[in-house]
């Protein structure tokens, strides 16, 4: 069991419609939050939301040089006790058709920048310390038309596997959630292409909750069929 009553966590990625969603779930379990996001607006909507919970917001970007360690310089001089990765962008097409631009972001966006944060940040967890991680069910099952997509969230679900084994010793433990496909509005949002027909997605509140539960229950793989 994690305990979140009291705990300092940081969600990137928090002003997106899944992470606003966890990060609701997790002021309500009594943590304390500093946000990270894209957007100053809707950073300060949230923090006036949460109200107390919030100890902290940072506007930052992951696909800018700086932005992983303007996120990691944001929670100095507090203990942290936890981290949920719920930033990312899609882009829709052929792989032979993605240009360079949309490849670029894709790779900085949903794998690199946080790899660069968890250099900064991953050194400063102690014993008892959560990586929540998410990715995607595309991360299990490929997808045509998405393959750059795929292969960064295959990526980033390769890398907390192997950032399991090595931060085992130091007592963080770390989550890879895959959920299916939810409606967040994302696909709604390429970078680049356009979506094909998708089925009906999973309701955000529910995803989010499952996921805190994860992160509250101690598991480790959350994959697409626990949701």
């Amino acid at each position: 069991m994690t305990e979140l009553s009291g705990s300092h966590v940081l969600v990137v990625g928090a002003t997106g419609v899944l992470g606003a969603e966890v990060s609701r779930r997790l002021a309500a379990e009594g943590a304390q939050l500093t946000l990270s996001g894209r957007s100053e607006d809707k950073l300060a909507a949230l923090g006036t939301e949460l109200g107390d919970a919030v100890v902290g917001t940072v506007a930052a970007d992951l696909g800018k040089p700086a932005g992983p360690a303007d996120i990691a310089a944001a929670v100095y001089g507090r203990e942290l006790h936890g981290v949920v990765f719920a930033s990312g962008v899609v882009a829709f097409g052929p792989a032979v058709d993605v240009d360079d631009d949309t490849l670029d972001e894709l790779v900085l966006v949903n794998l690199l920048g946080y790899m660069r944060l968890m250099r900064d940040v991953a050194p400063r967890l102690g014993k008892d310390s959560f990586i929540a991680q998410i990715s995607a069910v595309v991360a299990e099952s490929p997808t045509a038309g998405m393959a750059a997509y795929s292969a960064t969230k295959a990526g980033l679900s390769a890398y907390g596997k192997a950032l399991t084994l090595e931060l085992r010793r130091q007592g963080v433990r770390v989550l890879d959630a895959r959920p299916p496909h939810t409606e967040t509005g994302l696909a709604t949002r390429p970078i680049a292409g356009e979506a094909p027909k998708l089925p009906e997605g999973k309701d955000p509140g529910a995803v989010a909750e499952r996921i805190v539960k994860a992160i509250r229950d101690g598991e480790r793989d959350l994959p697409s069929s626990a949701f």
